[in-house]
């Protein structure tokens, strides 16, 4: 009778002669470096996040070389979640994985489908399976990101229609992950309590990546990166006054991060014009590109100081 220790063995002896594959190539064809490279330059910060995006990269490249070598390479799960506050680049993240799958040929298409509950649970009997199954179905081939995902479940309510939609998703995550990729995001301690209530979803999500607020710097260099895109730039006075505003406007409630500082740069860009416009006259390039200190400081985000304030009525911004 063949003895179990020997199989290794046999199977060591059929392996095919080893050869030498090129890593680079994989790279190079995927264009993978430019896709990181442009998630760094689109991303202030949040080196944690970067390493888990590469890691990933990483296993799908070097999956792909194990099969051209004929070694059992599995399609691996990739199903993830985001924590994290709004305006931290979860949404960002999840648009350059789906790039990345795709180039890796890990999604025929490589789309970011973005829903809320709104999107998958109906309002009343026999409504909420086609409405996820269209959602599914459209995000096939790429990434399904769903935002405030623990709203899909409401304890509170039997008569709630989100465990269907729930029971849905499982399925497709399960029977269907090669062909799509489900990232659940939201705020972390409401996530926890999500998949303790669901650790059927929980055993489904390998990845799980937090998204830290910024600092004060940070935004500051994500401000700076937003104007320059957007050919903009600050006055002396205007840098010293935009970082003063990120601190205070840190410290208001309903804060978003990132998000926080793309509508005060929007809100300064309309001052900005409307000042130009007042002016009545001829204007330089200098004129067109600079935002001085005084479009910033007309934000209610300065109204806690009266000798700064300048009361124009907008929402902290």
């Amino acid at each position: 009778m063949t003895s179990q220790l020997a199989q290794p063995e046999v199977a060591a002896e059929a392996a095919p002669e080893d050869v030498s594959l090129d890593v680079g190539s994989v790279l190079r064809e995927s264009q993978m470096d430019e896709v990181l490279e442009e998630l760094d330059d689109e991303l202030v910060g949040l080196e944690a996040v970067k390493t888990r995006i590469r890691e990933i990269a990483a296993l799908l490249a070097i999956d792909r070389l194990r099969r051209e070598a004929g070694l059992v390479s599995e399609s691996p799960g990739l199903h993830m979640c985001f924590t994290g506050g709004p305006g931290t680049g979860k949404t960002t993240v999840a648009l350059r994985i789906a790039d990345i799958l795709h180039r890796l040929g890990y999604l025929e298409k490589g789309h970011l489908v973005a829903v809320t509950r709104e999107d998958l649970v109906g309002q009343y009997v026999g409504h909420t399976a086609p409405k996820t199954k269209d959602v599914i179905k459209r995000a096939l081939g790429g990434v399904l990101f769903i935002d405030e995902a623990y709203y899909l479940f409401r304890q509170e309510n039997e008569r709630d229609y989100g465990p269907e939609a729930i029971e849905i998703l499982l399925g497709a995550m399960e029977n269907q992950r090669d062909q799509i990729v489900v990232v659940l995001a939201g705020y972390k301690d409401k996530m926890d309590a999500f998949f303790h209530a669901n650790p059927g979803m929980y055993s489904r999500v390998p990845h799980h990546i937090d998204f830290p607020d910024y600092s004060a710097p940070e935004l500051m260099k994500i401000g700076r990166l937003m104007l320059r895109r957007q050919m903009y730039e600050l006055s002396d006075d205007a840098v010293a006054t935009f970082e003063e505003y990120i601190e205070r406007r840190m410290l208001l409630p309903e804060f978003a991060n990132g998000r926080s500082v793309r509508n005060a740069i929007e809100r300064a860009r309309l001052r900005h014009a409307n000042r130009l416009v007042e002016t009545g006259g001829r204007v330089s390039r200098h004129d067109l590109l600079r935002i001085e200190a005084e479009d910033l400081l007309k934000s209610r985000v300065f109204n806690s100081d009266p000798t700064r304030n300048a009361g124009d009525g907008t929402q902290a911004a």
